[in-house]
């Protein structure tokens, strides 16, 4: 094991990245290419906690243009992150991971109730914990979920996996020209209105101290170089 200067860690990760060249689900070579680089840092002795949206499957912010009332849309979103959060769990554990999936919502056939004590064993334990369901209320993003969770279990950072290199003045995927922040202020992410995460997230996790760096997790053992401390992505300072 190499020195980590980051302990325990939430990781974020959307769902659109598992679609990878899809346009819909889940890519299968995506999946356990995400999972071989979770378990490098956990073989590295990276207490992980991970938070999957469900944008690849359903996302209840579009449900009004469906027709869709947006509770019930949000309910089902938090639905489709239970789907990419079983999915995650299965690869992980082909791989030889021991994990734990605790669901906001309560469906005990398929996963614990996320309750914080018990999660914070698990990671004590050395288990990779999946936060399924979002926060388990309407109204809040998977970002929110992320930076909720990372509050509770105590993380020493949230890490954000992205297709891009960091954070940029502008989307990098449109725009050539865009400039990388090799650190930036939840401040100024409000002020230039970057879309990071959304803005309950930044405020909670201004609020708690709590860094946050975003970096490609497209990049083969990028993941374990964020949580050594090496000079990845963007580091979003308090």
């Amino acid at each position: 094991m190499s020195e980590l200067k980051y302990k325990r860690v939430l990781l974020k990760l959307s769902g659109e990245s598992l679609m990878g060249k899809k346009g819909f689900g889940i890519d299968h070579n995506v999946l356990n290419f995400f999972a071989t680089e979770v378990k490098k840092a956990h073989d590295d002795g990276v207490e992980l906690g991970i938070v999957i949206g469900g944008g690849n499957i359903y996302r209840g912010l579009s449900a009004g243009e469906q027709g869709i009332e947006r509770v019930t849309g949000d309910h089902m979103g938090m639905l489709a992150t239970m789907i990419n959060s079983l999915a995650l769990q299965n690869a992980l554990e082909q791989q030889g991971v021991f994990t734990r999936l605790l669901s906001a919502i309560h469906m005990e056939q398929i996963a614990e109730p996320y309750i914080r004590r018990r999660a914070v064993r698990h990671l004590e334990k050395g288990r990779v914990v999946i936060f399924g369901a979002g926060t388990g209320s309407p109204y809040f993003s998977t970002d929110t979920a992320a930076s909720l969770r990372a509050v509770e279990i105590e993380a020493d950072v949230i890490i954000k996996g992205t297709r891009v290199d960091g954070v940029f003045d502008k989307d990098p995927e449109k725009n050539p020209n865009a400039i990388k922040y090799e650190t930036i202020s939840y401040y100024d992410i409000l002020k230039k209105n970057l879309r990071v995460m959304d803005l309950t997230s930044v405020s909670l996790s201004q609020e708690n101290n709590l860094p946050m760096i975003v970096f490609n997790m497209d990049i083969p053992d990028n993941l374990l170089r964020v949580v050594r401390g090496e000079n990845i992505g963007t580091l979003v300072n308090i």
